[in-house]
Parts: structure tokens; C-alpha cells; sequence
């Protein structure tokens, strides 16, 4: 342990632990938070919360969580394979289908064991089967900034417990440039082998940078490889992205039965923590075998089942967003108007969705200006600080008044102010 305790001091005295805060209340995005170094209480508005659609507090959502419980308990105990489903799970399964035009969906707990159970049953498959033999090699590409879920699951697919069970086929992994197809065709045309089983893996809306992967480019560069499979991460993109919030394909207005026309295969990771106002994800594939395969990988069957409360809340909340896309529709309008004053102010906001980074002055220390927007102005946003361009990352939902950004500009620029001297006026 003297190891750790080391560095962690090190973590301390350079600044790059994050400050912790208690949350004790939440209304709409005004929330009571603590510091808990200090034990100072404030209420503040809040930009950071994933809760895109406000649909965290809707009360549907809350007494669809409560009656969950009261039918069921607050845990399944165990996974599916042991003790069954329950028909919540069932009925999840199927909103989350018609929503995103797939099929056939599989629930997991959270995100990072989804892509887990996916890159090693579709790489590894799940136990050995006598008569069975596979020798085609799998190639993964993957963003160079795809979420740490993702980064997880494919820097390990050579190594992880598939493989050690059933000796398959080898696994190579090669990144590409951010949102570059260029640099994608460049790879595959350099690594893809004959025979080769392809995957490409990508977020559809990019956590730290707020933009969009490019699908269409994606698919015309893909369509060279037929049956190669492409994996969309939707966290970001599902009830924020398209007229009705269905994602990255209904943005570009294409359906995923159009790339299986076009002989590829289209995958989609859906989570419930940001839109659907819950937690946990699910892969959706127009292959049922796909779907039966995660339900025997281990990441299944070594852990319970999606619980009931948390089933039902997202389940009721993707039916609030099937219901009203003007939810949708004002979370839209709010990001554009979010980003336009913004941009009025100078300020450099990169991305083009509701998640928005902005860009600091590499002499303004992040952090700091976090701490000042909260305690001078009772303003949440999050800072970036251990990225190569340090950022505040402000989201934008549908709960946010003009009022609200509007104030939320006015105290950064403020802050900026307060903080920063640009050269030239220094020089002068």
C-alpha cells in the first residue's frame, strides 16, 4: 500500500483529484450540493447532469419505479439464466427494439459490461462447442476517442476470458484517427485480410467533445468489406439525436435495415443513464443468435439481472420520449441556443450537440474556474482538467430556461474576466 499512498499524494499536491461534492436534494436542475471538504452547503443550478430530457423526477417515472418495487422487491438476486426474467425485462427488451428498428435486445447492468460481453462472444463466442471450430481472424477498429467502455473492452479482446476457455481465433485492434474515414479506409485497407472478421466500434456522440462520428462516410467505407459489423455507442446520441430522439441512424435518416441491405451488420448499444432517466444498457442486433450469445457470455451469467425499480423507470421513461418528442424537440432548441451564445461571447465551444466543451484559455486552471462559477455565481459545470485541451463541459437539457443560459453565459464571461489576462494586454 505504500505504493499507492505515494502516489495518490502526488494525485493531491498536483491538483488533478477532483473535489468531491454530496448531493441532498434535487429539484428540476436546481440541487442542493455539499463540499465535502468543507462541509458548505449551497443550491445551485446545474449543467452537468446527464438527465437530458428532466425525465430523472418525472413522476411517471418515479411511480413506475415504486410499483416495480412493491410487485417485485429491489433485486432479482441472481441472473437470468438461474432464476429467469422477469416480464419488466421482457417488455424493456422490446420498447428499446421498436425504438431503435433492431429486433432483438440483451439488458446488462451498465455500459462497460455490454460492450464486454460483445466483443467477447462475438470474438470469443461463449464456451466451446464439440463439432465447432472457428480460424477466421477478428479485426477491430476503433476511434482513438472512443469512451473508456469501448477502450476497455477491445484493448483486451485477444486476451480475455473467451479466449482462454476456447483457444479461438486471434483478435487484432487498430485505432483510427478521430472521425477520420480517411484514415479508417487507409487501416483497412492495410490490416483487413481475407477471411477477416470485421468490427468497427464508435461512439455515435463523443462524451468529451460533443461531436458526431460520421455514419454515411462510415457505411460507404465499410460496404467494401461485406458483412463487417458495425457497433454504434448511442449513450450520448439516443433521446438527444433526431426528430424523435431515436439516435445517430434517424440524425442521418437512415434505418439499419438499409445497411443490412447493403450487406453489413448493424449493432447498437443503447443506456438508460443519460435520456431514459435510469441505469444499465442494452445491445440491440436483428440477429437473434447475436442476442442469445450475450445471454451465455460470462458477463451474463456472472452477475444479476437489471433490477426491477431501475427496469421500470427505464422503461417508462423511453415511453415518455416514444410519446413526446417535444421533449426532444426543446432540448434541441436549447442547444442551439446555448451554443450561439456562446459563440456571441468568444467563447470556443467545440462539438455539436448538447454536450458542450468549452475550450479555456490554457492559463485558466479548470478547476478553479468550476469553484468560482459555484461559489460567486451557484452554478454546476464540470471541469476537464486532465485532458491535453482542458475544458468545462456544460450539457444543455430540456429543463434549462433562456434564463438559465443566459445566466450560465453572463457569469462565465465573468469569470473569464476574472481569470484571464490575454498576452496582449499584459505585453501592454
Amino acid at each position: 500500500m505504500e505504493v499507492v499512498q505515494e502516489y495518490m499524494q502526488g494525485l493531491y499536491d498536483s491538483g488533478l483529484y477532483p473535489d468531491h461534492y454530496i448531493c441532498h436534494q434535487k429539484r428540476g436542475n436546481l440541487v442542493e450540493i455539499e463540499e465535502e471538504a468543507t462541509g458548505v452547503r449551497r443550491e445551485v443550478l446545474t449543467f452537468c447532469t446527464n438527465d437530458v430530457l428532466g425525465l430523472v423526477q418525472s413522476k411517471a417515472v418515479k411511480q413506475a419505479a415504486i410499483d416495480a418495487i412493491l410487485q417485485y422487491g429491489t433485486s432479482n438476486s441472481s441472473c437470468p439464466t438461474l432464476s429467469g426474467r422477469i416480464d419488466l425485462h421482457r417488455q424493456l427488451e422490446r420498447e428499446i427494439s421498436a425504438f431503435k428498428h433492431l429486433p432483438h435486445t440483451h439488458l446488462f447492468l451498465n455500459a462497460w459490461m455490454a460492450m464486454q460481453a460483445l466483443i467477447d462472444g462475438f470474438c470469443h463466442f461463449a464456451a466451446p462447442v464439440r463439432g465447432f471450430h472457428n480460424d477466421r481472424e477478428t479485426l477491430i477498429m476503433t476511434d482513438v476517442l472512443n469512451h473508456g467502455c469501448i477502450v476497455s473492452a477491445v484493448v483486451n479482446a485477444g486476451t480475455r476470458s473467451g479466449r482462454v476457455f476456447s483457444h479461438s481465433a486471434k483478435v487484432r485492434v487498430k485505432p483510427y484517427r478521430h472521425c477520420d474515414v480517411g484514415d479508417l479506409a487507409r487501416k483497412l485497407r492495410r490490416y483487413a485480410k481475407p477471411g477477416d472478421r470485421i468490427m468497427l466500434v464508435s461512439d455515435a456522440v463523443f462524451s468529451m467533445d460533443g461531436d458526431i462520428t460520421p455514419l454515411p462516410e462510415m457505411l460507404d467505407v465499410l460496404e467494401n468489406y461485406p458483412g463487417s459489423v458495425i457497433v454504434m455507442d448511442e449513450a450520448h446520441a439516443s433521446g438527444a439525436l433526431g426528430a424523435t430522439g431515436g439516435g445517430i441512424y434517424e440524425h442521418f435518416g437512415i434505418r439499419p435495415q438499409e445497411v443490412q441491405r447493403r450487406g453489413m451488420v448493424p449493432i447498437i448499444m443503447t443506456t438508460f443513464s443519460k435520456f431514459a432517466a435510469s441505469a444499465g444498457a442494452a445491445i440491440s442486433s436483428h440477429t437473434k443468435e447475436l442476442t442469445d450469445l450475450l445471454d451465455v457470455c460470462p458477463t451474463s451469467i456472472g452477475t444479476i439481472s437489471l433490477p426491477p425499480p431501475t427496469t421500470a423507470a427505464a422503461l417508462e421513461a423511453i415511453r415518455q420520449v416514444r410519446q413526446n418528442p417535444e421533449l426532444v424537440q426543446t432540448l434541441q432548441a436549447n442547444t442551439r441556443y446555448l451554443r450561439s451564445r456562446f459563440i456571441e461571447h468568444e467563447f470556443e465551444a467545440i462539438g455539436e450537440t448538447n454536450v458542450i466543451p468549452v475550450i479555456l484559455p490554457e492559463e485558466i486552471n479548470p478547476k478553479l474556474f468550476s469553484s468560482q462559477l459555484i461559489e460567486e455565481y451557484g452554478l454546476w459545470v464540470s471541469p476537464i482538467w486532465f485532458i491535453a485541451k482542458p475544458r468545462m463541459r456544460v450539457v444543455a437539457n430540456a429543463l434549462h430556461t433562456k434564463e438559465d443560459m443566459d445566466r450560465l453565459v453572463a457569469a462565465m464571461v465573468a469569470t473569464r474576466n476574472a481569470l484571464y489576462r490575454p498576452k496582449t494586454m499584459v505585453a501592454t
